[in-house]
């Protein structure tokens, strides 16, 4: 069959497909768009619809089973240059570890003759949780995690990258200032050990989805709590790796009373909320036999 792929935007003719059996899937497609295009060559920067304004086809989906028909027009947007979720990840969380550190370990750069040689048992243990959050998540992103997407596009890097080392720097600003002060020593260890509790459980469900998926292939299937008692939140919550995350900030928020890490727990918050909520409703719409769970605040949300 012949198939005309346009731009959705502008409508323009991008190529004309020909000679393209029905068992070809979207994939087969983007492999000769990327042949006769050698702009998109790349085909992870591709994005082929059924409508204009509809949903991306999934590669491994097949002509037939779509009701693709010869002389049928597809719809082609260009996702820009990609670069590899690993990668992301790695600038993410690498910036946050060292700019910290550059903050607690040389201060006299940041606060001059203000420094003091006397920094407070918070802000080692701060400093102690903030570096150990950040090594686990790089360590996690080399030795755990499985993405289901290989790419996304480079320009979302530049902003990913603001986010997390704007913050970590107006944080580690305040908890090492020289006239930062520190909550009682209850406080700080009680929250300091729910802290880590946090982490472990935040872990627990990242080992666990990791395990639900065969290395190499983009198999999704229903998660479920195993012996773990950490792991027992997946049966209450669709994205318990999000709670978990926000129990940690929160701990880490209370823990060093700092109003800046405050602001940086909200604003993640917010955005886990919305993925979460994302997230349930494909889990919904995907399994007909979900299990009646919240999306992230068991009971509640």
């Amino acid at each position: 069959m012949e198939l005309e792929i346009v731009n959705a935007r502008s409508s323009k003719p991008v190529v004309t497909l020909a000679a393209q059996p029905k068992s070809s899937t979207i994939g087969d497609l983007k492999t000769a768009i990327g042949s006769a295009k050698p702009k998109y060559k790349d085909i992870n920067r591709q994005e082929l619809r059924q409508e204009a304004k509809g949903k991306p086809l999934k590669d491994e989906a097949t002509l037939e089973s779509l009701g693709i028909t010869d002389n049928t027009t597809l719809y082609f947007k260009d996702r820009g240059t990609q670069i590899s979720w690993t990668t992301v990840f790695m600038a993410e969380y690498a910036g946050p570890l060292f700019v910290y550190l550059l903050f607690y370990i040389r201060p006299w750069l940041v606060y001059g003759d203000s420094a003091s040689s006397e920094v407070s048992l918070t802000a080692h243990i701060a400093a102690a949780a903030w570096v150990f959050h950040y090594a686990k998540r790089l360590l996690e992103t080399i030795f755990v995690h499985r993405f289901s997407n290989a790419t996304m596009p480079l320009s979302n890097l530049f902003k990913n990258c603001s986010y997390y080392w704007g913050f970590t720097a107006y944080c580690a600003y305040h908890i090492n200032h020289p006239l930062y002060t520190s909550p009682c020593s209850t406080q700080v260890f009680a929250f300091f050990a729910l802290f880590l509790i946090c982490e472990l459980g935040n872990f627990t469900i990242h080992v666990l989805l990791r395990n639900l998926r065969p290395a190499g292939s983009k198999e999704r299937k229903i998660p479920y709590p195993n012996s773990n008692p950490l792991s027992q939140m997946q049966g209450l919550v669709s994205c318990p790796n999000y709670t978990y995350e926000i129990g940690a900030w929160i701990s880490f928020s209370i823990m060093t009373q700092c109003l800046p890490v405050a602001l940086f727990t909200l604003a993640g918050a917010y955005q886990m909320i919305l993925w979460a909520g994302a997230k349930h409703r494909n889990y919904r719409k995907e399994f007909k036999d979900y299990p009646r769970r919240k999306a992230i605040i068991p009971f509640v949300l």
